[in-house]
């Protein structure tokens, strides 16, 4: 462990992203958000890689030989912690998708990967989750070892390695009969392949399963149910059994419901979504990450200038989805898709949280204590006595406008402090 420290702080050191270490740090700024309200005048100290006071700061005992970082005109949060991402994907009005898993080498890919790590530290996400390498195999399982071992910058993964598809469901697509290409997710059939699947996934590195639940059979085509319910169920038990869980794509209501009824931990964009499956997901405990910014962002590839031409059908009834989610009051998983759109912007998708109806409070707890419960992160998200130091500064006050989470101008993670 102490040679892990070392040589993260020599890469720092050498590269200029890190001008001192301290043992204790405290931290003063306008207000802290704690993960569940807000607060005045108080003040974080933290020890090592450890919150060791959270409080009022006439009260801190400070030890001796502390440095103290006045933060004046911002909020103090936990690290962000981002519930959809796609590190070795850039966004589709750069290159599109079919282009990145066909031409973009794995390597290619983790070298930009790399960046995005980088970049979405430096914007205030400290952890991520990372569903799926899209066609670049267990290049994200990797990633996160070189973020482990300080080799390079990034916040901490929770990766998917493949993903999971029925065969025949996934692309790329478009090619006659004849032509084999690489797909951007493993395909199984059958319960036996779908239950070797997953265990080999996890054997190879995967942190977490993510099955598309259903899918386009074929391009241009509505979505469709994928697996069967016996399939779904295998691949949930058996990644349970070995102390995971199963997140689904799943955006109609038949495909929604079978992964509600496998047992699936959270469902990814819910489009399709009514109010008797939303609250279906809430009685068991389901999260719902709606990736409203991947869908702003594609619609505005293919065409839509926000702002001027009228609002598409697709956006306006994401926005009716969303209000029945949360009328229903089924957790809400802060999680963009980022990556369908440029990787360290992840405040888009809570922006269009609060224009589609979420409080900004609200936001801030989905981004931080509330994915830290569902994703079993229980020493991070708040900033309390104990937790991991994972500590961001906003400048302004993100509560009364939201936009305030683009001005990221402090970043800790693990007790070191990486932007200043």
């Amino acid at each position: 462990m102490q040679h892990k420290i070392k040589r993260i702080l020599l890469f720092f050191l050498v590269s200029g992203c890190l001008t001192e270490i301290s043992a204790q740090t405290l931290l003063k700024a306008d207000r802290i958000f704690d993960g569940s309200q807000i607060h005045e005048n108080w003040v974080v100290l933290v020890e090592n890689n450890r919150i060791t006071y959270v409080g009022n700061g006439q009260n801190v005992k400070v030890p001796r030989g502390t440095k103290e970082i006045d933060l004046s005109g911002t909020t103090l949060l936990p690290g962000i912690i981002e519930g959809h991402s796609h590190l070795l994907l850039h966004p589709y009005n750069e290159t599109d998708w079919n282009d990145q898993v066909l031409k973009e080498s794995p390597v290619e890919r983790a070298i930009r990967g790399t960046v995005h790590a980088k970049n979405s530290l430096m914007a205030g996400v400290t952890t991520m989750r990372d569903l799926g390498a899209e066609g670049a195999g267990y290049t994200d399982v990797y990633l996160k070892k070189t973020i482990e071992d300080g080799i390079i910058m990034g916040p901490r993964l929770l990766v998917a390695g493949p993903a999971i598809v029925a065969t025949g469901a996934y692309g790329p697509k478009g090619f006659h009969d004849g032509v084999t290409v690489p797909l951007g997710a493993e395909p199984v059939s059958g319960k036996d392949e779908a239950i070797r699947t997953v265990r080999t996934q996890m054997g190879n590195g995967a942190d977490l399963i993510k099955i598309y639940a259903d899918y386009r059979w074929t391009p241009g085509a509505d979505s469709q149910p994928t697996f069967l319910q016996e399939e779904i169920d295998a691949m949930v038990a058996t990644a349970k059994s070995a102390g995971s869980y199963v997140v689904a794509h799943a955006s109609t209501p038949e495909g929604m419901k079978r992964a509600i009824r496998g047992g699936v931990e959270t469902i990814e964009h819910g489009d399709g979504g009514t109010l008797e499956i939303f609250e279906m997901m809430r009685d068991k405990g389901i999260g719902l990450c709606p990736t409203l910014a991947a869908g702003d962002a594609i619609t505005q590839y293919r065409g839509w200038k926000k702002g001027v031409d009228p609002e598409p059908e697709r956006i306006s009834n994401k926005k009716k989805s969303f209000a029945l989610a949360l009328e229903s009051g089924v957790q809400i998983v802060f999680g963009g898709d980022v990556g369908v759109f440029t990787h360290g912007e992840n405040y888009r998708e809570m922006e269009l949280m609060v224009e589609y109806g979420m409080k900004p409070l609200d936001v801030l707890i989905s981004a931080t204590s509330g994915n830290a419960t569902m994703f079993h992160l229980n020493q991070l998200g708040r900033l309390k006595e104990g937790y991991l130091a994972d500590i961001i500064a906003v400048k302004g006050n993100p509560v009364q406008d939201i936009k305030a989470m683009r001005q990221t101008n402090f970043v800790m993670k693990d007790g070191v402090i990486y932007r200043e």
